[in-house]
């Protein structure tokens, strides 16, 4: 059976095309656009009707990409934008001090045992002085008022020192807990963004994949026709040599 294509307007074996009424909706409106007088059950041959599955491919791939595009920018902009990690060592170090520095130093050597130790062997060789007298040596009889104002004074210089090292203890715990928190914004961003393309990968594109592989079946369907139709006029024109011989 002869039918006249909508697209050259020649005649074709119904074997070689399809009514556009069995076309996608998609391809139906995009040769209703094209061709506006066309109606359903109009033919076309699946030659012609090729270029417009290659368009419709091509409007499932744009779509795909606007789609990722438009998703990537919704989410940036619904995260709100952190300050970005940074070395909290390099950072506190950089903005130290002479003063800080010597106040650390000596919160470090006031809390080791080479302190303890080292004070303590002093306190015994200065009471041990006064004591024994070695040499005739007696600054400081007993009770040791001058140990108790050198004591004193220690005491006095070292707490300020300590509470200052202390401070900076302190910057330090409250820039490690910032930097941690920027780390865990942006950790929780990336999973956001991510969650999304996975979400929109499952939902949006399986259809588009769905549509392209209905078109790669209807496409392989008309090649399946075209080559059983080619070998039946083939086994035909064979058949009429035999009868002609």
């Amino acid at each position: 059976m002869l039918k006249r294509d909508i697209i050259d307007g020649k005649e074709y074996d119904c074997i070689h095309g399809a009514l556009i009424a069995d076309l996608d909706h998609t391809i139906q409106t995009m040769l209703q656009i094209s061709y506006p007088d066309s109606q359903m059950d109009d033919f076309i041959t699946y030659k012609n009707l090729s270029q417009y599955c290659m368009d419709y491919l091509s409007q499932i791939i744009d779509r795909a990409n606007e789609k990722n595009e438009a998703i990537k920018q919704q989410v940036t902009a619904v995260l709100p934008m952190t300050e970005a990690p940074f070395n909290v060592e390099d950072r506190l170090t950089a903005s130290y001090t002479f003063g800080q520095r010597v106040a650390d130093s000596v919160a470090r050597f006031g809390g080791s045992w080479t302190f303890i130790i080292t004070f303590i062997l002093m306190m015994g060789i200065w009471m041990l002085i006064n004591v024994v007298h070695p040499f005739g040596w007696n600054f400081d009889p007993y009770p040791f008022i001058l140990l108790n104002l050198a004591l004193s004074t220690i005491a006095a210089i070292q707490a300020p020192l300590i509470m200052m090292s202390q401070n900076r203890a302190a910057d330090y715990d409250r820039l490690q807990a910032r930097n941690d928190f920027n780390v865990n914004m942006e950790s929780e961003r990336e999973i956001r963004l991510l969650h999304t393309k996975i979400d929109h990968m499952v939902q949006q594109d399986q259809t588009d994949l769905l549509e392209i592989q209905k078109l790669q079946m209807e496409l392989l369907v008309s090649l399946s026709n075209q080559v059983i139709q080619l070998r039946q006029e083939i086994n035909q024109e064979r058949t009429e040599e035999v009868e002609k011989m």
